[in-house]
């Protein structure tokens, strides 16, 4: 059989490449000839660095040191390199939520990332993917292209300290100094669909899970509405509020497109022409539920398994529908399934292999 393992992370426990390296292990306990292909996936957030970049033979992985983190303690960059000339740049690495000691909504910046931007453009990337999940801040990603030339000044004329909650302060934007975007463009992929401002924008919908109350809401989506005001571009366009508005600020000054995650990734993986021969898809995620099927990266590799005529089988950590082979029922409950991913996936695989 002709098998392809393209599972995306189980959050908290396994990253997609973990989890598909322990579902082919224990399938060839059972079955040790059959072909097996590994694409492990990802929708734009967590693991897409990991996930392109394995993909692509000659890739390179690089480390960006002494990066500014969201909460301005030093981090560590990474982008990787494609054959071509791609940079692929995860924001979440050098600004994402888990980098924060304790959450700070008002002053978190993306920084970090445009340092590492700036490390590949200066490598000689010619074009760049930027994965935007995970993100700490709601600065509109104006840390970012501040770390790129840009400066945002008061009305004295000094430049904004880092993060959202400074941006209604801006009173001058100078982009004398902005790098220009990579001729090969800008690419931005995103699994959501928010608008910049609003009730359905940045601040208003993530700004709780950055740990920002109601006061600090309004204070970010001033902020993000001064930004608007002084950067043009279209902060209605549909995924602009991605990543804290960092969509926004890169589509405005860098004329970056915003692309769906999971599609992306999975053209990007090649996964058509893996699956295009396949007996059989394995695919999965920590929780499977309804929304598993509406831009996720589950319901990507389903409908692409579809379209290619492959069966498919799905593993979740715990699932609110039937069909999945579930790590909570091996495991017979759900502490033990995290406790031991890895042993639990191994376990699905072989039974998959057996059925």
């Amino acid at each position: 059989m002709r098998v392809v393992i393209a599972p995306d992370s189980f959050k908290g426990t396994v990253t997609a490449s973990e989890a598909a390296r322990a579902l082919a292990a224990g399938w060839r306990t059972v079955r040790a000839r059959d072909e097996l292909t590994l694409r492990p996936m990802a929708d734009g957030g967590e693991g897409t660095l990991e996930a392109v970049a394995a993909a692509h033979p000659g890739a390179e992985l690089r480390t960006v040191e002494g990066c500014t983190g969201p909460d301005a303690r030093p981090v560590r960059g990474q982008y990787a390199l494609l054959p071509g000339g791609t940079a692929v740049v995860e924001l979440a690495t050098a600004s994402g939520l888990p980098l924060m000691a304790r959450p700070a909504p008002l002053t978190a910046t993306t920084r970090g990332t445009g340092e590492t931007i700036a490390a590949a453009l200066d490598a000689g990337a010619t074009g760049l993917i930027v994965a935007l999940g995970g993100s700490a801040s709601t600065d509109g990603g104006a840390g970012l292209l501040t770390a790129l030339g840009l400066r945002l000044l008061d009305g004295d004329g000094l430049p904004l300290p880092g993060g959202g909650g400074a941006l209604g302060r801006a009173h001058r934007v100078d982009r004398t100094a902005l790098r220009p975007a990579p001729p090969g463009g800008v690419r931005l992929l995103t699994d959501v669909t928010n608008p910049l401002l609003g009730p359905d924008g940045a601040a208003a919908v993530y700004g709780p899970q950055k740990g920002a109350g109601p006061l600090e809401i309004a204070e970010l989506e001033r902020g993000l509405a001064r930004l608007a005001e002084l950067f043009g571009g279209d902060p209605e366009h549909p995924g602009a509020g991605a990543a804290g508005g960092t969509a926004y600020g890169l589509s405005a000054l860098w004329g970056a497109r915003s692309l769906p995650g999971a599609s992306t990734v999975a053209d990007l993986l090649r996964l058509d022409a893996a699956l295009a021969d396949a007996d059989l898809v394995i695919t999965g995620e920590g929780r499977f539920d309804a929304t598993s099927l509406r831009g996720k990266a589950v319901g990507e590799v389903l409908a692409r398994a579809e379209r290619a005529g492959a069966t498919a089988r799905v593993v979740a950590g715990e699932s609110a529908e039937p069909g999945p082979l579930t790590l909570t029922e091996l495991a017979g409950s759900p502490r033990a399934a995290r406790a031991d991913a890895v042993r639990w996936l191994t376990e699905a695989g072989a039974v998959l292999a057996r059925t």
